[in-house]
């Protein structure tokens, strides 16, 4: 790797290119830009919502299928970040089809993008309310409560995020130190107890556990291939950092690195976790069966002190989490707007002359979560939340298909991230990798409901494309700025 350019002309030079001012304010460092794509990852908030899945599908041994995942989503993050180096605007992946592509397929990979972190930014503030704060506080199960916490709380990181850049950064900085620390303390502090105590085993790594004889374990959608949806759920959203691209300091190197880093640690802490949590395991059975096995791992060997730390971070990372999508997600909204091609886009291009922030966009954004939390019964909210899943594994594929389609024609920024020789085949195995990952998601027959949902969003985008061609085709027909800037 070569010495990037420094921040300064060149970083608002890219800007200007696309034919856009510099209208958001450039207040992220290095690390604040990686704690975006890390918060987004969470991956405590991810194995704590997902490990209880993992042991009554695949058992024990199913820890293992997450190294796959890390592997697999790594080499889609290279991808990513090839991209995330040459062009450094808000709206990642729209901006890049939009931009190397052609205006009308880059309005599909935002609507995809929108709907996915729309509905994220849900399904995490949700799992805060019910999964953590709600346990941590003593309040017993209710999904009302839970509803009325999770409003709350799009409340709260809606006023932050419109406040300043700075504070959302400042506050992701802060939860993505305290899950580090955390899961490095809890991962040493648990195999001392085991050393210490003998109780626990290394049988548990390679133990079927209450799915010893599951029938169809080994079948397409079946017990073990269900596990690997703990990884592709969790090691997702590490693009974060480019829908914030033209806040961050030398985004030419800072943002890459933040989509390869966050991916490679989430991935090696994330293993790391896995392997002490189940080595810890004494009755299998008895935690297979616990609404938390986390939580139940933690009480059984440091007690309820130590269970109620635990569920204080994951809240604190849960919120992290939330922030960082619907900081991303109003950035995308804004970056479509400015370019005419979402509704309202007038308003929602709008930014505060204090702030530097999209009000309008971060509003609409905390809206739709409002809707969907009075509006959705619980069984369709699930769905919803289930159907989400889906989203990333076909964005990530769609941008890979498309780096293969305008490689040779990319622009290559002096210094700033490349992979060099290494790129068509790194583009060609996370290509094969994100179609594995499609099938796993798609193929059980529980996912049948969630592809449905797909199918209707696709639909729903589709009718506001149909009128934008109708009635405005001519924002579809070409880009703002220079077109050659971004390619050769």
């Amino acid at each position: 790797m070569t010495q990037a350019p420094t921040e300064g002309p060149d970083s608002e030079s890219a800007v200007e290119a696309g034919g856009y001012r510099q209208e958001l304010k450039r207040t992220l460092g290095s690390f604040q830009v990686f704690a975006i794509s890390f918060a987004f990852i969470s991956v405590a908030v991810g194995i704590f919502a997902t490990f209880d899945e993992v042991l009554v599908t695949a058992g024990p041994v199913g820890i293992w299928l997450w190294l796959v995942a890390a592997v697999g989503q790594s080499l889609v993050a290279l991808v990513v970040a090839q991209f995330a180096a040459r062009i450094p605007l808000s709206g990642s992946s729209y901006q890049w089809a939009s931009r190397l592509g052609d205006p009308k397929v880059g309005w599909w990979f935002g609507w995809l993008t929108f709907c996915y972190l729309a509905i994220a930014v849900v399904a995490i503030d949700n799992a805060l309310a019910s999964q953590a704060f709600m346990p941590l506080a003593g309040i017993a199960a209710d999904e009302d409560t839970a509803r009325v916490i999770t409003l709350v709380v799009l409340l709260v990181q809606a006023v932050l995020a419109i406040a300043s850049t700075r504070l959302v950064g400042w506050i992701n900085s802060a939860a993505v130190g305290l899950e580090l620390a955390l899961v490095v303390v809890v991962a040493i502090a648990l195999v001392i107890v085991v050393a210490v105590t003998g109780n626990g085993s290394t049988a548990n790594l390679t133990s079927r556990g209450i799915t010893e004889h599951a029938p169809g374990y080994f079948a397409v959608g079946g017990g073990l291939m269900l596990a690997m949806i703990m990884g592709l759920a969790t090691l997702v959203g590490f693009d974060s950092a480019a829908n914030l691209a033209e806040e961050a300091k030398d985004p030419y190197r800072s943002v890459p690195r933040a989509i390869v880093g966050s991916v490679v640690a989430a991935g090696v802490l994330g293993m790391l976790f896995l392997l002490t949590l189940t080595l810890a395991i004494e009755d299998v059975p008895r935690i297979s069966h616990e609404a938390s096995p986390v939580a139940a791992i933690m009480r059984d060997r440091f007690g309820a002190v130590a269970e109620r730390t635990l569920l204080v971070a994951i809240t604190f990372a849960f919120f992290g989490a939330g922030i960082v999508v619907m900081t991303a997600c109003s950035r995308l909204v804004y970056a479509m707007s400015r370019d005419s091609r979402f509704p309202a886009h007038r308003t929602m291009r709008r930014v505060s002359p204090r702030t530097r922030t999209p009000v309008p966009a971060t509003l609409l954004v905390l809206g739709i979560g409002v809707v969907l939390m009075i509006a959705l019964p619980g069984a369709a909210l699930l769905e919803l939340i289930t159907a989400s899943t889906i989203l990333p594994a076909l964005i990530y594929g769609a941008t890979i298909v498309l780096y293969l389609t305008v490689r040779r024609h990319l622009a290559r920024q002096k210094g700033a991230f490349d992979l060099g020789r290494l790129e068509l085949p790194v583009a060609v195995c996370a290509l094969a990798w994100t179609l594995i990952a499609l099938f796993v998601l798609v193929t059980p027959a529980e996912a049948l409901t969630a592809v449905v949902i797909v199918g209707g969003l696709l639909l729903l985008g589709g009718l506001f494309f149909l009128g934008m061609l109708t009635f405005d085709r001519e924002v579809l027909e070409s880009e703002p700025g220079d077109e050659s800037a971004f390619r050769h």
